[in-house]
């Protein structure tokens, strides 16, 4: 078996996918990388089987109709025979050192056979266009190299979540999860964030800088202009975390004090960028959401609303909206979110 299953969802993506390509063959013949061209119109698919074909013990090319980063997921969870499993977005990479550093943590736990469901590490973003890079590390949260379990954490900041990036989880543990991602669908990294991990028993947090998330593309999906255009897809992704979400179901108090915070952010973002698209349509959509969270559950709503700091997302006079808007500008210039 590999310890570690690494699939790089490709669409369209043969002027940066080589760089994750190579980054990721740092694992040697510990990992297999699974190439998912999502039915790419380009020369995506003839760079993956060039790879596969150099390296047939590594690398799988697998087609597939279009479906979008979701149905890519769930392709590669569907083929994985690796002990644990990473996603690697095609134009971002890893740092060489720390997957061999995880590589051989994975080996450990296995020659043990000590029981674990996730692996947390830290991710970069790099955004090549100012010259910046900033590393999203979890020391306050997690203690390092220890064998944890939820109630072991400590304090979740709001800026600070698990996302895609940061996260291994155990093959096995994603499959009992029950986990499938919607097609054509963007921001379902949320989901994969969220939805497995009341599954999670065992954790462990390495501080090492992992993975490199690329940020300063025009038509990235996180560039400020695309996701007020695509608002639609993160109400629709809010929608399912909240469907998802049973709250007496969580099995750990840390734990489900967390996935709120999460469910929180959901919430703020897609207010914010309602807010900010301004429309009678916008905001009546803003309403909508906000409806749907207490219909589905007053306990949840009454939450997020008067301890997470979802009532100020609510605000409907111009003055609270001006508010709103300034209070995100103000917080994405000292954390850079896009």
């Amino acid at each position: 078996m590999k310890l570690l299953t690494i699939t790089i969802p490709c669409y369209n993506s043969e002027e940066y996918m080589e760089h994750a390509i190579k980054t990721s063959l740092a694992g040697e013949n510990y990992v297999e990388i699974l190439l998912v061209d999502d039915g790419s119109t380009d020369n995506t698919l003839e760079i993956a089987k060039k790879y596969e074909a150099e390296y047939p013990e590594i690398i799988r090319a697998i087609h597939k109709e279009n479906g979008g980063h979701g149905s890519a997921v769930n392709t590669g969870i569907a083929n994985a025979t690796g002990l644990f499993f990473k996603v690697l977005d095609s134009d971002d990479w890893f740092d060489g050192e720390s997957l061999k550093k995880i590589l051989r943590f994975i080996h450990y736990i296995q020659k043990n056979e000590i029981p674990l469901d996730l692996i947390i590490s830290n991710y970069v973003y790099d955004k090549p266009s100012l010259n910046k890079q900033k590393s999203i590390h979890y020391k306050e949260t997690f203690t390092p190299n220890k064998f944890l379990e939820w109630k072991d954490a400590k304090h979740f900041r709001m800026t600070n979540n698990l996302l895609m990036h940061s996260l291994m989880y155990r093959t096995e543990v994603l499959r009992e999860s029950g986990l499938k991602l919607p097609e054509h669908t963007f921001y379902v990294d949320n989901i994969f964030a969220f939805m497995p991990l009341n599954h999670v028993k065992k954790l462990c947090y390495l501080n090492t800088d992992l993975y490199h998330y690329f940020i300063g593309r025009d038509d990235q999906s996180v560039n400020e202009t695309v996701m007020i255009g695509r608002i639609d897809q993160q109400i629709k992704i809010t929608k399912i975390m909240i469907d998802e979400f049973d709250y007496d179901a969580i099995h750990d108090d840390k734990l489900r004090s967390y996935l709120l915070q999460y469910l929180s952010m959901m919430m703020i973002v897609s207010s914010v960028f309602l807010v900010k698209e301004g429309s009678k349509e916008s905001l009546e959509k803003r309403e909508d959401l906000w409806n749907y969270l207490k219909n589905k559950s007053e306990k949840i709503y009454h939450i997020i609303t008067f301890q997470k700091m979802g009532g100020l997302l609510q605000f409907k006079s111009a003055a609270g909206m001006k508010f709103i808007k300034t209070g995100y500008d103000v917080m994405n210039k000292i954390f850079n979110f896009n």
